[in-house]
């Protein structure tokens, strides 16, 4: 899914050679975004010496210059936003296709996400704005 895919992670290589080479251009492009992310990071902490060190320390251990760890903060950062660009356009009526949302207010938990694909915050109050599945924590062969 993306969220393997952003992170590097994506078990899935193509099922022919015209997809590899797809596949691999895509993997390329995100390395060259990441070391941009990494680079403007670096150069937006350059008067703060400690954090810049810090930086540095936690995404440049990567030989390969594959920006892992930067990938899977950005991930985590930035997962909710991207499922909401998802499913922005999504008809009314659509529901997410497991019940992974919580308590519905009559007792029944595992609900499915029925307002653009999107659960009801914890507390209800706020209409439908979480990610309904956490599955992109799952190791992909797992799922």
């Amino acid at each position: 899914d993306i969220g393997d895919i952003i992170r590097g992670r994506d078990l899935y290589l193509g099922y022919d050679d015209e997809e590899k080479v797809r596949r691999k251009n895509l993997d390329n492009n995100l390395r060259r975004i990441f070391r941009n992310i990494y680079d403007n990071l670096i150069n937006d902490l350059r008067n703060e010496h400690t954090k810049k060190e810090d930086a540095e320390k936690r995404y440049n251990d990567d030989k390969d210059k594959n920006y892992y760890q930067l990938r899977e903060d950005w991930w985590t950062a930035n997962r909710e936003t991207v499922w909401k660009a998802i499913t922005c356009g999504v008809k009314s009526g659509n529901n997410y296709f497991r019940a992974t949302c919580g308590d519905n207010g009559e007792g029944k938990t595992g609900t499915k996400a029925k307002n653009n694909c999107r659960c009801k915050e914890k507390n209800g109050k706020d209409d439908a704005d979480q990610v309904p599945t956490y599955f992109d924590y799952v190791p992909q062969f797992l799922r």
